[in-house]
């Protein structure tokens, strides 16, 4: 299955209720009215777009409505899909040229963060690169566990520590792995403990700096692992992650298990954090690079 029909696929709820929308707004109707763009308003918040970004969507749509002249549903999705391709382009690339390069991914428990990276993982050996795993989040006994399964799927090497050690410290054994065994990429699992901010914030703090120390003219990614389900509460997530750590890029899972595939645009416009990957099912290769036009065709059905 190739990545666009993947994508498609795994769009499908979103499209359907986005997409739906448009096609429901303007049956029956040969011209864009003040009710059709009301309608169309109100499907965009409902997918969690939010109200500031869908106002601004639907801005842009009145103006090349007026300057082509646009009157059909097909016309008017071919018009969101580029206001929208506009609105999530810059930043989503991911370059990864230095010999290693290092990611760190943050996020809260349940959002699928210890599965990401072990598709990143998987992603990256694809291309064919080697690349080594960091279990530095050492809060849970759990989270070590799922990222040692995940990289013997991967096909890929990991370094942990007990429970309880200090994550920074697998971080920097990590790295020394890297180095010593040729490893082009670096992924580093750290914890997400947002209840306890002064703690996550010192504790990333410290891995900044041994990263700092250690690959100080590296390729660097701090990726927010995202849960795409929980709508405006993952917008909420990734404020609060901006506030104490220096997000680069947000990966965004589960995608294909919502209708809230507006929050994209809501990340990107009123945060301008981009996002760099995305999650469209449970299969090890159902992560995808995000691709902006890619997304707003298979959102809208263009």
């Amino acid at each position: 299955m190739g990545l666009l029909h993947r994508l498609t696929k795994g769009l499908k709820k979103s499209r359907d209720s986005m997409g739906g929308a448009i096609d429901a707004a303007m049956e029956g109707s040969e011209e864009l009215t003040e009710e059709v763009y009301e309608s169309l308003e109100e499907a965009l918040i409902m997918g969690d777009t939010g109200m500031q970004t869908a106002e601004e969507i639907i801005g842009q749509l009145r103006e090349r409505a007026k300057k082509q002249k646009i009157k059909s549903a097909s016309g008017v999705k071919e018009a969101m899909c580029a206001v929208v391709a506009d609105l999530l382009s810059g930043g989503e690339e991911v370059d990864m040229i230095t010999m290693p390069a290092i990611i760190l991914v943050i996020g809260v428990n349940g959002v699928g963060k210890t599965t990401s990276i072990g598709k990143l993982a998987a992603l990256y050996k694809a291309e064919g690169k080697k690349v080594i795993l960091g279990a530095a989040d050492t809060f849970r006994a759990a989270a070590i566990e799922q990222l040692e399964i995940w990289a013997e799927r991967a096909g890929v090497e990991i370094v942990k520590h007990k429970e309880g050690a200090d994550p920074a410290a697998v971080v920097f054994d990590t790295i020394q792995a890297g180095k010593a065994r040729g490893a082009d990429l670096i992924i580093c699992d750290t914890a997400g403990r947002l209840h306890n901010k002064k703690n996550l914030m010192e504790e990333l703090g410290k891995i900044y700096r041994i990263v700092d120390r250690e690959l100080p003219y590296s390729d660097r990614e701090v990726l927010l692992a995202l849960d795409a389900t929980t709508g405006q509460n993952a917008v909420n997530q990734a404020k609060e992650f901006k506030q104490i750590a220096e997000v680069t890029g947000i990966i965004l899972t589960k995608l294909d298990g919502t209708a809230k595939g507006g929050v994209v645009l809501n990340i990107k416009n009123e945060l301008q954090i981009p996002v760099k990957f995305i999650g469209v099912g449970e299969q090890i290769d159902d992560l995808q690079p995000f691709n902006a036009r890619e997304f707003a065709d298979a959102l809208f059905g263009g």
